[in-house]
């Protein structure tokens, strides 16, 4: 479905005679609306990966049973619905393609990434951002302990939900980690909050476990070179602030 949708938009705009330019993004924002969901029916989970990472899980209960995960005594969560076929009664999302970022009802999804980090014995749902430094902390949990057929409940911050995409008021099997507040607040807060970004990016000039970075000096503070070099400067530190059947 959501291959058609994208297509019916790009016929519409060729038959009005507007340019196709990258439909996929040009339109994104304005394309898609998104409802509100039974937050009851969803499970927020970071499956452990190897050794040291975490993958992003949503699990969504389609029927009332059989149940398609169980809170364990240990404080982690199983995913049940691996022990049954769980057509029609649950639903899992995986990637981007099953869930992205929704700012202040504006598709996020091409300029953020969502993924679990793990902080000492804490984890951070972040949303990360392709074109900065800028890292908004959605979610967070404690780790009770790490088993590989354990999942860790994630717990979203306060003024982030999840919602359902929709389409001309057709709903989708695409969710959204939303906020109502403007991207420029967001960034504003995360600034006050300690996170960790994790491993190097290829082409980026970071240190692994440093979640800081210095501002840069205006044109006004070049000028003053001269006179500030004979002491130093006290800088503000920043923080960086898949649906198929099948095992998990």
């Amino acid at each position: 479905m959501q291959r058609t949708y994208l297509a019916l938009a790009g016929l519409a705009l060729a038959g009005a005679g507007l340019p196709m330019v990258q439909p996929r993004l040009a339109m994104a924002a304005g394309l898609f609306q998104s409802t509100e969901v039974n937050a009851d029916r969803f499970a927020v989970l970071a499956r452990p990966v190897g050794d040291n990472d975490w993958t992003l899980l949503v699990l969504e209960q389609l029927a009332p049973q059989p149940s398609c995960w169980q809170a364990r005594p240990d404080g982690l969560v199983d995913p049940t619905l691996n022990r049954f076929d769980y057509t029609g009664i649950c639903n899992r999302y995986l990637d981007s393609n099953g869930y992205s970022l929704r700012v202040a009802d504006q598709d996020m999804g091409t300029s953020y990434s969502l993924r679990v980090q793990q902080v000492g014995s804490r984890l951070e749902l972040q949303a990360i951002s392709s074109r900065s430094s800028d890292i908004l902390v959605v979610g967070r949990a404690d780790i009770p302990l790490r088993d590989r057929d354990g999942f860790v409940a994630l717990k979203l911050d306060p003024g982030w939900d999840l919602k359902r995409r929709t389409y001309e008021e057709r709903a989708l099997t695409h969710l959204y980690f939303a906020s109502a507040t403007p991207l420029e607040q967001l960034i504003a807060r995360a600034g006050g909050t300690q996170t960790f970004r994790g491993p190097l990016r290829p082409g980026r000039a970071e240190l692994p476990g440093v979640a800081a970075s210095l501002p840069m000096l205006n044109q006004s503070d070049e000028s003053m070179g001269s006179e500030r070099s004979s002491r130093a400067i006290a800088l503000q530190v920043i923080p960086y602030s898949d649906t198929n059947a099948g095992g998990l």
